[in-house]
């Protein structure tokens, strides 16, 4: 579904990714971890091609085409998705023509957009301007709500965890579970994810197949992610690292 190739990344002359390297296959889950400013939003932003960030070598290809070069429009149209961590506020759009713009892009029908507008409780805030006022909650709903309509192959999410009570992370629990397939068996599924988290809060909701840690702007580890939290929390990211090197050299 999405290989990513020897990806050397600059953000205002400064070095975030020095030669990430992975290969997410359709129909799984992964979860990316990693300490703070070790590059994991900006992966993500590469990949969805923000032009702040600055390739200076690597490729992205996605569905067997490369996508490097492509605007992050064409790659949305290619069936790309992502949820930022903190969405910017859209002023003179409302959130009901946002969505309105994503379902003729997945051909979702109104009465799927409304169940999902339902099932995120968002029914008093899709007339509103997008993200205007909203509190850390809807926000997170929000963006789920415009995956959810926008119905991408690949879904990518930034710690959508992340200053979120335990009412409104359960309700997007539950959505993103609808949006990943993981009420269906392994090989019915057609979603893949890409999913940063610190807390792994999200993960009492959405089960993932595989973890992955970025350290020193590549990626150092791919497991079992329960067991790389674990780790992660018991040995601190330095510590959890080295062991999965060890482990690699046994």
């Amino acid at each position: 579904m999405l290989q990513v190739v020897n990806l050397k990344v600059r953000v205002d002359g400064t070095k975030v990714l020095d030669g990430v390297s992975f290969y997410l296959e359709q129909g799984n889950t992964y979860v990316l971890f990693g300490a703070n400013g070790s590059g994991k939003s900006s992966l993500l932003n590469t990949i969805i091609g923000n032009p702040k960030y600055r390739l200076v070598s690597g490729r992205i290809l996605f569905k067997d085409v490369d996508v490097t070069e492509m605007s992050p429009d064409e790659r949305v149209k290619l069936g790309m998705g992502i949820a930022f961590q903190n969405p910017p506020r859209v002023e003179g759009v409302r959130l009901r023509e946002l969505l309105e713009y994503c379902r003729g892009i997945s051909g979702l029908s109104e009465e799927e957009v409304e169940r999902y507008v339902e099932m995120l409780n968002m029914e008093d805030l899709i007339d509103r301007h997008v993200n205007r006022g909203f509190s850390g909650g809807e926000l997170k709903r929000s963006e789920v709500l415009q995956l959810l309509v926008l119905n991408p192959d690949l879904v990518m999410l930034d710690e959508p965890d992340s200053g979120v009570d335990i009412e409104n992370l359960s309700i997007m629990g539950k959505a993103l579970r609808t949006l990943l397939e993981r009420e269906k068996g392994k090989h019915e599924r057609t979603k893949t994810s890409l999913l940063i988290t610190h807390t792994g809060h999200i993960l009492q909701y959405v089960d993932a197949d595989y973890g992955m840690i970025l350290h020193n702007g590549r990626i150092a580890c791919i497991g079992n992610p329960e067991r790389i939290l674990e780790d992660i929390t018991r040995y601190g990211y330095e510590g959890c690292v080295d062991r999965c090197l060890r482990n690699k050299t046994e």
